[in-house]
């Protein structure tokens, strides 16, 4: 399995808007973060994890050429507002994208993206989907994957576990049952968006509890916001968790 962390940055994205800190204002290319989301692949499965806010642009910059499926943690604006452009994907292949969430993030995105779900005029073109409410284990083309259940603050969203991969962002406390999920994992993504605590977010510290509790082999942080600098904070972090950057691949 190889996988691409096709953006690595928060809701904000890095640089932010009008910041004019060491990090948004950084040359090191690993300081500049386009919203968070994740590239699967296995064999001819080609499956992301949420459609970040620059998707066109990940898809472009990665070459990214077949999709066929989509994992969406929740239905906050930086992990779907790339949606639309999953219509290129629906049309070269000539069949529906299936995405899957769980009931509150399936509801949401047909509400928020209503105009893909009912009868409008022909004209430039809409994403052809079909949405799947996961609770259990399912199955995408040769990859079976697991929802993780996980609270962001008092929102219930998931993570997803692909073989010994595992993906949770936007993260604030992951349930004693879901850990039992997370055991024996090859590569763990937690999202961490800074060194002070957060309410609805894993900081620094909570994420390196989490990592010696699970005991991956390697772990990545993402979804990083512009209160972490790549170089300096790599040079703190233990043996086997890293900070990931846009572009980054990595073998599982």
């Amino acid at each position: 399995m190889e996988i691409t962390f096709l953006g690595t940055g928060t809701s904000h994205g890095i640089p932010v808007i009008t910041c004019d800190c060491h990090v948004c204002q950084s040359e090191n290319p690993k300081n500049k973060r386009t919203r968070s989301s994740l590239w699967v692949q296995q064999g001819k499965t080609s499956l992301l994890i949420d459609t970040a806010t620059e998707f066109r642009l990940q898809a472009i910059e990665a070459c990214i050429r077949r999709v066929d499926g989509v994992l969406y943690t929740h239905c906050h604006a930086d992990h779907v507002f790339g949606f639309d452009d999953l219509r290129v994907f629906s049309k070269l292949t000539a069949r529906s994208v299936p995405v899957y969430g769980n009931k509150p993030t399936i509801n949401e995105l047909r509400d928020v993206f209503s105009y893909v779900f009912r009868k409008t005029q022909e004209g430039g073109g809409k994403p052809q989907v079909e949405t799947i409410v996961v609770e259990d284990a399912f199955q995408v083309q040769d990859l079976l994957i697991q929802p993780i259940p996980v609270c962001h603050g008092v929102l219930p969203i998931l993570g997803y576990r692909i073989g010994k991969l595992a993906y949770i962002t936007d993260c604030s406390h992951v349930p004693p049952s879901s850990l039992d999920l997370l055991q024996d994992l090859e590569v763990l993504i937690l999202g961490v968006i800074r060194y002070e605590p957060h309410p609805t977010h894993m900081n620094v510290e909570q994420a390196l509890e989490l990592t010696e509790k699970l005991k991956a082999k390697r772990t990545y942080f993402t979804h990083i916001s512009h209160l972490l600098e790549h170089e300096e904070v790599s040079k703190t972090l233990p043996e086997g968790v890293f900070l990931a950057y846009d572009g980054l691949t990595v073998q599982v």
